[in-house]
């Protein structure tokens, strides 16, 4: 059902697939209609992705390895979805990306900096299901450390938002992976 796109290290010896050091799945949505759900309706309620009318594409378990994640192995990767999204014409990627734990308590500057400056608009704002929602909204602006905000931010949800990404509405408690998801 997934597109995978994978990042190979020709330096490696593919015996062993140690060469493979980074890759994303993609659900394309077409094919998430075929099977009835994304990966993130099990988290968030997507309706209104879904109600926009445009084509849509779920990125999920984006993984670099440790050795390539201060070189260029994410810009590659990119490179590459981008080249897919252009080749299918697709309009809307979106997923969910983890902060370490179950317990939002040390995100809250975090997970408010994402709230009051990176919410989606209304007419995309997917919202965490109630089941595990986590209000984002635990600190009024003015409380915002921003520097430490955007400190403990994990890594691949900044470079998302230096792309013009942004955050559903919650967090979602995944207990489970022990994370807590935007």
């Amino acid at each position: 059902h997934f597109d995978h796109l994978i990042l190979v290290d020709p330096t490696r010896d593919p015996a062993t697939l140690e060469h493979v050091v980074g890759v994303y799945r993609l659900l394309p949505g077409e094919r998430a209609a075929g099977i009835g759900r994304f990966y993130c309706d099990g988290e968030y309620d997507l309706t209104p992705l879904r109600a926009s009318g445009r084509r849509l594409v779920e990125l999920g378990r984006s993984c670099v390895h440790a050795d390539h994640r201060r070189g260029p192995a994410m810009l590659l990767l990119w490179n590459g979805l981008a080249e897919y999204v252009l080749a299918r014409n697709l309009e809307i990627l979106f997923g969910v990306a983890s902060f370490p734990g179950a317990d939002p308590a040390p995100h809250a500057q975090a997970l408010a900096l994402l709230h009051h400056h990176h919410l989606a608009p209304e007419g995309l704002r997917a919202r965490a299901l109630a089941d595990a929602f986590h209000p984002m909204d635990a600190l009024p602006p003015e409380a915002i450390d921003r520097k430490a905000a955007l400190a403990a931010i994990p890594p691949l949800i900044r470079a998302y938002l230096r792309l013009g990404g942004f955050v559903g509405e919650g967090a979602w408690i995944d207990r489970d992976f022990n994370t807590t998801d935007v």
